[in-house]
Formats: C-alpha cells, sequence, structure tokens
C-alpha cells in the first residue's frame, strides 16, 4: 500500500476509546504520586541536622542505593522525591507503555480484530503507530503533569522539569521496546513477557551498578538514565538526549521488523506441540495452568527477589528514619508497632499484600479475556460446566496469592534472620504477617469476580478497586488521610504482624465478605450470556 500510515488516527481514536477507563487511571495515579509525596518531607524531616542524618545514612547503604538508586542530594524536598521515587516510577510507566502497545497492536491480532480492521483501508505501519502515539502521548502528558503539579508544592522548577520529563523519557524507551518485542513474539502474552524481561533486567543492572564499583552498568540501564539526570541535584540535560536517541533507534527497528514478519505472526515462532494433549492436560484445570503458569512464575520470582532484598534493609532502618518523630509515627500508622524494625517488617508486608492483589485480579480477569477472544465459548459447548471453568482459573487467582506470599515472607524472614542470626524466629513472624493479609486480597479478588460475573463490561472496574485500596494504603498513612477515608482499604483492618497483637475478627469477616463476593459473581456467571 502506498501509504502505510493512512487510517491512523481512526485507530488512535479507538485505541483511545477502548482504554477510557484504564489510561485515565494510570495518569492521574502516576501524575499525583509525586506531588502527594513530596508534601511529606518537611513533616518527616523539619530540622537541618535530620537531613543531614539522613544523607550520612543514606549514602554508605548499598542495600538502600540497590532499591531505590543513588542519593545525590536529600537535602531538599525535591531531592528526596527524586531518589525515593523516581526509580519506582520509571517501572510503573514503563509497565503502561509496554502494555498499551501490546494491547493495541498483538492483541488485537490475537484477537482477530486487527485482521478485520487491516482488511479495510488501512496502512501497514498503522496499527502499531496507533499503538505507540498512544503510549507515548500517555508517557509525554504524565510527565507534564508530573511536573505542573510538582511546581504547584513549591520544588525548584528545573528539578520539577527534569523530574517529569525523567519519568516521561523512560516511558517512550519502554514503548520503543514494546514495539520491538511485538514483531519478535507470535502472541501478545509473549510480547508482555519479552517487554517486561527487559524492563526487569534495566532495573537489574541499574541496581547492581549503583551498589557496586561497576557504575558503568547503570548507564546500560533506561531506568539508570533516569536518574542519571539528577532532578533536583544539579541537572543533567545532556542525558534527555540519550533517552531520546535510544527511543528513535530501538522505535526504528521495531518498524524495521514489521514488513518481515507475516501478520498475526511472529518473528520468533512458537515451538508447535503434540498434535493430542497427554491424559494429564485433559481437564479445564489443565488448560488453565497452561495459561497461568508463566504469570504465576514471573510473579513469584518477583515476589521471592524483592522479600529477600526488603530483609536486608530492614535491619538498617533505624538509618533512615534517624531521630524524626514524625517518621516514626507514620511507620508505627503502617506498621501498627513502636519498635521500628517491626514497624518496617509490618509495613513491608502490607504492602506485599496490596501488590499480591494485582495478580490476583490479572489471574481472574484472565476469565474474561478468554471470554471476549471467543476461546470459552467454544470451550463451554463440550461436557465442560461454568463452575468447574471459572473454579480452574480462580485456583490460581486465590491459591497463587497465598503462594506469592509465602515466598515473599520466606524471603524477608531469611534476609533479615541472617542478619539478626535468627533465621526460625524470623522467618515464623513475616511469615504469620504476610498470611495475614490474604483475606484482604481475596476480598479484592471477590471483588473482581463479582464484576466478572454480574456487570462483565466492566470487569476492568476491578483495576480502580485495587487502585484505590492500594494508594489508601502505601501513601495514606504517609499524607495523614482520615481514619474514615482509610478503612476504605480492607488492607487497613488487617492486624499489623509481626508486631502489634494478632486478632482474628477482622481476618474473619474478611474472608466472609471475599466468599460473599465470589459467591455472588459465580452465580451471576452461571446465569448470564457468554460473550
Amino acid at each position: 500500500m502506498s501509504r502505510p500510515l493512512i487510517g491512523t488516527r481512526h485507530l488512535v481514536r479507538h485505541a483511545l476509546r477502548r482504554d477510557r477507563i484504564i489510561l485515565p487511571l494510570w495518569i492521574v495515579l502516576l501524575s499525583v504520586m509525586p506531588a502527594t509525596t513530596a508534601g511529606t518531607y518537611e513533616q518527616l524531616y523539619p530540622t537541618q541536622a535530620e537531613r543531614a542524618g539522613l544523607t550520612a545514612a543514606m549514602g554508605n547503604n548499598p542495600s538502600i542505593t540497590l532499591l531505590y538508586g543513588p542519593a545525590f542530594d536529600l537535602s531538599t524536598a525535591g531531592g528526596f522525591l527524586a531518589w525515593r521515587l523516581m526509580g519506582f516510577m520509571a517501572v510503573l510507566i514503563g509497565l503502561m507503555a509496554i502494555f498499551t502497545v501490546t494491547r493495541h497492536t498483538r492483541a488485537e491480532e490475537d484477537t482477530g480484530r486487527g485482521e478485520l480492521l487491516g482488511s479495510t483501508v488501512v496502512g501497514r505501519f498503522a496499527m502499531l503507530t496507533a499503538g505507540v502515539i498512544v503510549a507515548g502521548g500517555a508517557s509525554v502528558l504524565i510527565g507534564v503533569l508530573q511536573a505542573l503539579l510538582l511546581l504547584g508544592s513549591g520544588v525548584a522548577v528545573p528539578g520539577a522539569w527534569a523530574f517529569g520529563l525523567s519519568v516521561a523519557g523512560a516511558g517512550l524507551v519502554f514503548t520503543a521496546i514494546a514495539a520491538v518485542a511485538v514483531q519478535l513474539a507470535e502472541y501478545s502474552r509473549t510480547a508482555n513477557g519479552m517487554a517486561s524481561a527487559a524492563l526487569g533486567i534495566a532495573f537489574l543492572l541499574r541496581g547492581i551498578g549503583d551498589s557496586s564499583e561497576a557504575t558503568w552498568l547503570s548507564w546500560l540501564s533506561p531506568i539508570g538514565w533516569t536518574q542519571q539526570i539528577r532532578a533536583f541535584a544539579g541537572e543533567r540535560w545532556w542525558v534527555l538526549g540519550l533517552v531520546l536517541a535510544a527511543t528513535l533507534v530501538i522505535g526504528a527497528v521495531g518498524y524495521a521488523l514489521l514488513p518481515r514478519r507475516d501478520f498475526d505472526a511472529g518473528l520468533v515462532p512458537t515451538r508447535p506441540g503434540p498434535a493430542a494433549a497427554a491424559t494429564g492436560l485433559r481437564s479445564p484445570l489443565a488448560l488453565a495452568w497452561r495459561l497461568h503458569r508463566g504469570s504465576l512464575l514471573g510473579w513469584s520470582i518477583a515476589f521471592a527477589v524483592s522479600g529477600v532484598l526488603m530483609g536486608s534493609i530492614a535491619g538498617g532502618i533505624t538509618d533512615i528514619i534517624g531521630d524524626s518523630a514524625q517518621a516514626r509515627e507514620i511507620f508505627a500508622r503502617m506498621g501498627g508497632s513502636e519498635g521500628m524494625i517491626q514497624a518496617f517488617l509490618a509495613a513491608m508486608t502490607g504492602m506485599f499484600g496490596a501488590i499480591a492483589a494485582i495478580y490476583g485480579v490479572q489471574a481472574t480477569l484472565r476469565m474474561r479475556a478468554e471470554e471476549v477472544g471467543y476461546r470459552a465459548e467454544p470451550l463451554l459447548a463440550t461436557r465442560v460446566s461454568r463452575l468447574g471453568w471459572t473454579g480452574s482459573h480462580l485456583v490460581f487467582a486465590f491459591l497463587g496469592t497465598a503462594l506469592v506470599m509465602v515466598l515473599a515472607g520466606v524471603g524477608v524472614g531469611l534476609a533479615h534472620g541472617l542478619r539478626v542470626d535468627d533465621v526460625g524466629g524470623t522467618i515464623g513472624e513475616v511469615l504469620t504477617g504476610t498470611l495475614a493479609q490474604l483475606p484482604a486480597v481475596w476480598l479484592i479478588v471477590g471483588i473482581a469476580t463479582a464484576l466478572f460475573g454480574l456487570w462483565p463490561k466492566y470487569s476492568v472496574a476491578a483495576w480502580g478497586v485495587l487502585a484505590v485500596a492500594v494508594l489508601i494504603t502505601m501513601f495514606g498513612p504517609a499524607v495523614q488521610l482520615p481514619q474514615l477515608l482509610m478503612d476504605i482499604s480492607p488492607f487497613t483492618h488487617v492486624p499489623k504482624l509481626p508486631g502489634a497483637e494478632f486478632t482474628a475478627a477482622p481476618l474473619v469477616w474478611l474472608t466472609a465478605l471475599a466468599a460473599l463476593a465470589l459467591g455472588a459473581g459465580l452465580t451471576a456467571f452461571r446465569r448470564r450470556d457468554v460473550g
């Protein structure tokens, strides 16, 4: 076709309409998070002595540097903000870009919509360009909004723009990486896995480079570039040129690869399976295992590694907090204990619970993806019952979240136990704390199931429910939200273990609510049409 981009404008409008719920959620959450955190710095470290102590402690702590990156200047609110959030912002916006590009390219081909669109007046590069425009545009919008909101909080103007542009740059780089991954992979899930693996490697390179003498490794990572711009610490604007150059080069590779593959196929073909399935694979549960195993494995590794990292820095948490009474109060609210290390461990179990709920919602909404992909209906036309099919998927949503929480608890307990010479006792305490989070996690999963059964078109609203709970859990104590708002999140009602007194009552009624939501969803699904 002589006009390879024809139809791009219409596809962009189509993509924005399809993402009218999930994309605004990403934009709002990522945009407001830095500004809300900036306001807490003055409360946490009100005196110069406390700020000097924080700088001295962080500059010599490789474990903290591995997690957050180098602390260039902690004497200002902006410098603290850049150190504390920049790396995580880059990871989150990278995930947003990867999922967005894949959803509007390879996923469209998987479902057959891409072929239908391709039969109209649509250019060869139009679909990829639309995905890139939506993901890249959202990244730039998030960066600009972050800068403007930070300016409203009173931080330095150059630093605010450096922060926003750095985050936007990370989004652009991973948009380009996703554009390459969707050419290589045969299915959208594989493309997401490839691009997410690149994101994980980038985070690892940044962490190893910043916490060792091999600092050059940080310069191989797009996440490292965002921090090396040094927002609020003598900005190095030229690094933005490196970000843009990488975006253009990697994106050009994606466009060059596109004409070299067949439609609905990747350059790296998947290995064909046997003609007939083994006896052990001829069941709904076996099929669900095949669909969920890659995701479950990835989340399990991430929780185990994160647990070890968090456990390794638990002993140094008093260095981070220093003499700040406000910081001690916030950790006490998050952890429910006067002992700082126990409060930190309890806060980490809460954070792991909130993140485990992300996997739970993802596993639950897999049923909706199978339904709209027209794969559920042929299956349910056989002897497979609806309850059997939903149960085979939900077992991963419920037991999978239990598995990752166990791995996180063991990881934290093992790493911290080795430092304090009490591995057995520490693992037991932390594991109890992580398992206590499960009723709250399962309530979120139950709500997602209820949405799937009752209002399938609005299943994606489960992400909104989760986002509200996670935001309240992670940032509510820092901004000192009223207790009435804190109570909205199910994680607020979980006993803050280890350290606090164990109480079974909230766990019982959280489990009961989860069972109620689950029952409502399953009952509704049995009675509604599929498709």
